[in-house]
C-alpha cells in the first residue's frame, strides 16, 4: 500500500531541520578531501619557528602525496633513519613550508574530520592534567581565576580544543582541570610548566617583569575600566575603544620615567610602543601617551579599541574582548601560585574511535529492535517505519545544532543522546498507544497523548536544570545534550510523528 502522506507544516518543519542539520555536518567539511590536520605545534621548536601552524593541512612532503597519518608516519621514518639534517618541502593548504633539521617536526597531526562536529578529548584523544597550588589550599574563586589565567595563556600558542575549568572533589577540595585534545602528557606537562614568564618592554630595555610584582593590580570594573565610546566609520563600520588602569610599583614607574625619557614624540604618542611578552612570545603593543614621557606615575591608564563590526552591539563585544584579554594578560604575568600537577592521564584516539562504533552500533541495534516490537505489538509496518525515521531524524537534528554551536561532542554528549532516544521513544509508544483508543476522536487522543509528552517534558527540563549549571564534567555535558534533544523532540520531531500517525491510523 503506497502512502500518500500530506505534508502539512509540522513535517515540513522536520524536513527543513533536517536540510539544515545535515548542511551544518557536512557543509565545507574534508569528506572528500586527502591529507593529515595539524592539531597543534610545540611552542618555541624548530617546527613552529619555520612557520607551522595548527589547523593546517599538510597535503605533500617533497613531492609524496599525503591521504592520511600512516602516510605522514611512513614518509618521516624514511626521512630520518638517524640523526642526519633532511630538508623537507611541507605543501599545505596555507602554502609551502620549508623544514630544515635533524629531528621530524614537533607537531601532533590527526587525520582530516569527515564532518563539522567536534569530538572531545574522550573521543579525539590527547592528554589531561589536573592541576593544583603547590602549599597552598585554593578557594572556588582563586580556582576560577587561575582557570582563566591558564586558558589565556594556552590560546597565546595557538592552540585548538583546549579545556580549562574549576574542578572541586568531594570533599570541598578546588582543583583546575586542563585538557588538550591531540596533545601527549608531557607537551601538556612542558605547556602548564613554562608559562608564567611575562615581560613589557620598550625597546630591548625591560619595563615591566611579572615575575617582580611590577604590576600591582589590574582594574577590571566599574569607573577604572569600561567601554569609552563607539564611533561609525565612514565604510559604516563601528569600532568601540576601551580603558582601564593599572597601578605599578614605585620600582616600575621610577623605570618607566627613566626609559620613556629621551624617547622622541611624534603627534600624540611616543615613538616607541609597550611590547608585551608572555614565554618569550610577543602578544600585544601599546602606543605610550606623550604626557608620560618621563614622569613617574604609578597608576596608568591603557587605552585601545577592539575590532570593527558591523553593528554597534558586535563592537561593544569586540572592544571588550579585547579588554579582557589584555587585563587578563597584565594581571597573570606571574601566577599568585606555583602550581604543581597531580594528576597527568593520557587517553588513546583509537579507544575512542572504538567507543564510538560500538555506541553507534549499539543504538542503531536498539531503534531497530524497537521498531520490531513496534510491529509486532501495533501490526503496522508504517508505524514501525515512522518511529525509526523520527528516531533517526532526532539524532541529525541534535548533532546539526553540535556543528553549530561547536559543541564538543564527548562520552557525557553520547550519554546524553541514547537518554534522549530512549525518552523519545517512550514518547512515540504514547502517542501510538493513544491513537488506539475508541473512546475519543482521533484528533482528541493525540492532543491528549501531547498533553502527556509535554508533562513529562517539563519534569525532566527542570529536573535537569540543576544538575547543569552546579555539576561539572560528566555530569554538566549529559545534562546539557539531554536538554538539547528533549527540546528538539517535543518541539519538532514529536509533533510531525502525531501528524503522520493520525494520517497512518485515518487510513
Amino acid at each position: 500500500m503506497k502512502i500518500r502522506l500530506k505534508l502539512t507544516w509540522k513535517i515540513w518543519l522536520l524536513i527543513i531541520m533536517l536540510i539544515f542539520s545535515l548542511l551544518a555536518i557536512f557543509a565545507n567539511s574534508h569528506l572528500f578531501q586527502k591529507g593529515v590536520l595539524i592539531s597543534s605545534v610545540t611552542p618555541n621548536s624548530t617546527a613552529s619557528l619555520q612557520g607551522f601552524k595548527s589547523n593546517t593541512i599538510i597535503t605533500a612532503i617533497n613531492g609524496h602525496p599525503i591521504a592520511n597519518t600512516t602516510d605522514y608516519s611512513s614518509i618521516m621514518q624514511s626521512y630520518y633513519p638517524d640523526n642526519k639534517s633532511v630538508k623537507l618541502t611541507f605543501n599545505t593548504d596555507k602554502g609551502q613550508v620549508i623544514y630544515y633539521s635533524n629531528v621530524p617536526p614537533k607537531i601532533v597531526v590527526a587525520n582530516l574530520p569527515p564532518t563539522n562536529l567536534k569530538t572531545g578529548l574522550d573521543l579525539s584523544g590527547g592528554a589531561r592534567a589536573l592541576v593544583q597550588a603547590e602549599n597552598k589550599t585554593l578557594s572556588a574563586e582563586n580556582a576560577s581565576t587561575i582557570a582563566t589565567m591558564i586558558n589565556n595563556r594556552l590560546n597565546v600558542y595557538g592552540l585548538e580544543d583546549i579545556q580549562v575549568a574549576p574542578v572541586q572533589d568531594l570533599s570541598g577540595n578546588n582543583f583546575i582541570s586542563v585538557e588538550i585534545a591531540g596533545a601527549t602528557p608531557s607537551d601538556l606537562e612542558s605547556l602548564i610548566s613554562q608559562q608564567g614568564k611575562f615581560v613589557a618592554k620598550i625597546g630591548n630595555e625591560t619595563v615591566f617583569n611579572g615575575e617582580k610584582r611590577d604590576i600591582a593590580s589590574v582594574a577590571k570594573s566599574g569607573q577604572q575600566a569600561g567601554i569609552q565610546s563607539c564611533n561609525q566609520q565612514s565604510d559604516n563600520y563601528y569600532v568601540c575603544s576601551f580603558q582601564f588602569n593599572i597601578v605599578l610599583s614605585a620600582s616600575a614607574a621610577q623605570r618607566f620615567a627613566k626609559i620613556t625619557r629621551d624617547i622622541p614624540i611624534n603627534g600624540q604618542y611616543l615613538t616607541k610602543t609597550i611590547d608585551l611578552y608572555l614565554d618569550g612570545k610577543k602578544i600585544e603593543n601599546l602606543s605610550i601617551s606623550k604626557d608620560l614621557r618621563g614622569t613617574v606615575q604609578t597608576q596608568i591608564s591603557i587605552q585601545g579599541s577592539g575590532s570593527p563590526a558591523s553593528t554597534s552591539l558586535e563592537a561593544q563585544k569586540s572592544a571588550r574582548a579585547q579588554m579582557n584579554k589584555l587585563q587578563t594578560i597584565l594581571e597573570t604575568g606571574s601566577l599568585p601560585y606555583k602550581l604543581k600537577i597531580v594528576k597527568l592521564d593520557t587517553i588513546s584516539p583509537t579507544l575512542g574511535k572504538d567507543f564510538t562504533k560500538s555506541i553507534l552500533l549499539a543504538a542503531i541495534v536498539a531503534i531497530l529492535a524497537v521498531s520490531i516490537v513496534v510491529f509486532l505489538r501495533y501490526k503496522k509496518p508504517k508505524a514501525s517505519l515512522a518511529l525509526l525515521l523520527i528516531s533517526t531524524s532526532e539524532i541529525i537534528i541534535i548533532l546539526g545544532v553540535a556543528a553549530v554551536i561547536n559543541w564538543n561532542l564527548d562520552l557525557p554528549s553520547i550519554a546524553g543522546i541514547l537518554a534522549t532516544i530512549g525518552t523519545g521513544i517512550d514518547s512515540q509508544i504514547i502517542i501510538l498507544d493513544e491513537a488506539r483508543g475508541k473512546m475519543l476522536s482521533l484528533k482528541q487522543r493525540l492532543k491528549r497523548a501531547f498533553s502527556i509528552i509535554l508533562g513529562s517534558y517539563f519534569t525532566s527540563f527542570v529536573a535537569l536544570l540543576p544538575l547543569y549549571w552546579a555539576a561539572a564534567g560528566f555530569f554538566k555535558g549529559f545534562a546539557f545534550t539531554t536538554i538539547i534533544g528533549i527540546t528538539i523532540g517535543v518541539l519538532i520531531t514529536r509533533p510531525a510523528f502525531s501528524d503522520i500517525v493520525n494520517k497512518i491510523e485515518r487510513e
